[in-house]
């Protein structure tokens, strides 16, 4: 009897497993994941050359003054990511839409639009960040002697034109040479790196050597891109007539701003809070803070440049009312990031004190503890990312946005309280609240709107 029951049972549940499994694994999923491979090596590759670079101004400069370094790094980076546009995720959005009508001239004038923001927010950002620093730089700790170095790696910001030429590498699916292209840059960063430390060519050394790798690595982007759309059969988006863009394509500039404005809350949480910390707690914390946030972000690389693999190929799905491969495939991308997670924490708790103390040096002993909290954190963004590129494919950029401003004050009460009582690794706490909070509320969110049938999304979409 008990057999006869087993029998039953096994004949029931395999089918059923069988139905679960296939869900997960949808057509395509080879395809993403040697993708994801493809970005994870380039960005493991990169990070490894990056890494040994900070190590070598850390431990050149010293806490103290790597840190002034620090500040004005992350000041140039909050202005630039607060003025400049995202481009390549509307790009993304819109093309999809207009793959079906195959009109290579109107994909011209819409690559022309997002260039056009492109290029227009470089040149404010650029400006802006020297203007402000002379303003407002004592307030988070830049005396005026430091706004050489802020306008040295300004010129950076010129060149980071990158939203066309990514929006045309992920639609292409070149995936690999997304994420190699790059590894040119950083190889100039720690060719200069060394000649700094050699030479003893102090903090503007230093700036200069971060300031044209940067620039190397945005022109090579650029020109990549830009080969894609040539592939793709695309003319160029340069030689397209600017009138009427705003027109030919209504809602690109609201969602490029609402997709602006959630990276400027999630600025705030990446870069913002190094200028706090310095503030309140002095350049060397900010340089202990910085170092561990730096090791943590090859982490944070792998989420963002996974989330390029999965927006594409939702949105696809989403537009074409495939509900069931669009949840097995941002659920399938989730657990593959989970593991990642965990493995790079284990790697941390194990060898971190050691490569610690061969790198940076004995004086950034503390960044230890603070790795390892901030990879927490690391690990929750992880997980959030694909649940963002859903919820951007479903036409909710709004709502992201919402959960990411709760999420940031969230975020801006935590570190105003902990940083100035418990020092550096209060911010990093104040990561892992966020983190939490802006996982589970994603994940709410578009598991929720995935149950609505294909034909409610379509008219969610027309709408």
């Amino acid at each position: 009897m008990a057999y006869d029951m087993m029998g039953v049972l096994t004949a029931r549940a395999l089918p059923m497993l069988r139905g679960r499994l296939g869900g997960f694994l949808v057509k395509g999923s080879r395809g993403r994941l040697i993708a994801v491979g493809h970005l994870l090596s380039g960005n493991f590759l990169n990070a490894l050359i990056m890494l040994v670079s900070v190590a070598m101004a850390a431990r050149s400069l010293g806490p103290a003054t790597y840190g002034v370094m620090v500040l004005v790094l992350s000041y140039n980076r909050v202005v630039e990511r607060i003025l400049r546009f995202e481009s390549w995720q509307p790009l993304i959005r819109f093309a999809v839409e207009e793959e079906s009508r195959g009109s290579p001239r109107r994909l011209q004038r819409l690559y022309c639009y997002g260039l056009m923001l492109d290029m227009g927010a470089a040149a404010v950002a650029a400006a802006s960040a020297i203007g402000l620093a002379w303003l407002f730089g004592p307030l988070f700790g830049l005396k005026p002697v430091h706004l050489e170095l802020v306008a040295i790696y300004s010129v950076a910001t010129l060149f980071n034109i990158a939203g066309v030429p990514t929006a045309a590498l992920r639609l292409s699916g070149q995936f690999k040479m997304l994420a190699y292209a790059q590894v040119a840059g950083n190889v100039l960063r720690i060719l200069l790196a060394f000649l700094c430390m050699m030479m003893g060519a102090g903090v503007i050394g230093f700036m200069v050597a971060w300031t044209l790798s940067q620039a190397l690595g945005s022109v090579l982007v650029f020109c990549v891109g830009f080969r894609a759309l040539r592939q793709m059969g695309i003319p160029n988006p340069l030689h397209a007539r600017l009138k009427g863009l705003a027109r030919d394509f209504p809602g690109f500039f609201g969602f490029a701003c609402s997709t602006n404005l959630s990276l400027t809350l999630r600025v705030i949480t990446t870069e913002a809070d190094s200028l706090f910390v310095g503030a309140v707690a002095g350049s060397s914390a900010a340089a202990v803070y910085y170092l561990a946030k730096r090791i943590a972000k090859v982490a944070t690389q792998v989420g963002a440049q996974v989330q390029a693999v999965v927006y594409p190929d939702v949105a696809r799905m989403w537009a074409n009312g495939n509900i069931r491969n669009f949840r097995a495939a941002t659920l399938q991308v989730q657990a593959a990031l989970a593991a990642v997670g965990f493995a790079m924490l284990a790697g941390a708790w194990a060898f971190a004190p050691l490569l610690i103390r061969i790198g940076p040096g004995a004086a950034y002993s503390e960044t230890y503890m603070l790795l390892l909290t901030q990879l927490v954190a690391v690990m929750l963004m992880l997980h959030a990312a694909p649940s963002r590129s859903a919820m951007l494919a479903m036409n909710q950029s709004w709502k992201v946005l919402a959960i990411s401003g709760f999420g940031t004050a969230l975020f801006v009460a935590v570190a105003a309280y902990a940083v100035p009582r418990y020092g550096a690794i209060g911010g990093n706490v104040a990561h892992v609240l966020l983190g939490v909070v802006t996982a589970v509320l994603l994940d709410i969110s578009w598991l929720r709107r995935a149950r609505v049938r294909p034909v409610a999304a379509g008219l969610d979409r027309a709408g």
